[in-house]
């Protein structure tokens, strides 16, 4: 046994010929701290071309949405307004950075979902109503474009 070579695994050895370069991506201007748990931190629209849009934040405000200030997060340098009215809070080019609880943007999703397949369904009523029986309307509404060949 004085002869046994001591091994090493594979893994254990690197190969510099084998290291991919690495390539520069610009940074995002829109990166967020995580939300804490329970929440969901979302961009909202304040200033548009230089002017407030208030019915946006008041809008949003009451929809459940409180600002995230920058110094909740100190251990980071997140890019915050430095005047005004949003002084202290997480912004970047007119908008500002927000939290809602994960049950009301749930909520909220649910409500939006439930208005689209509202609307989808009077147009599919409204379609069928004017729909003549020698001509039937396909109420699938998909198509198929080919180019030459055989269908299949």
């Amino acid at each position: 046994m004085e002869n046994e070579k001591i091994r090493t695994s594979r893994a254990s050895q690197s190969r510099e010929k084998d290291k991919r370069p690495q390539t520069w991506t610009p940074p995002s201007s829109l990166d967020a701290p995580p939300a804490p748990d329970g929440y969901r931190h979302r961009w909202i629209r304040a200033e548009v071309i230089g002017f407030d849009d208030t019915k946006n934040m008041s809008g949003k405000i009451r929809s459940g949405f409180e600002l995230v200030r920058a110094d909740e997060y100190p251990e980071t340098d997140y890019p915050s307004v430095k005047d005004g009215e949003y002084a202290g809070v997480i912004g970047v080019g007119g908008l500002l950075l927000a939290r809602i609880p994960e049950e009301i943007a749930k909520s909220r999703e649910a409500f939006f979902k439930q208005q689209t397949q509202s609307r989808e369904d009077a147009v599919n009523n409204d379609l069928m109503k004017e729909q003549h029986s020698s001509m039937p309307i396909n109420a699938e509404r998909q198509s198929r474009v080919t180019f030459g060949g055989t269908k299949k």
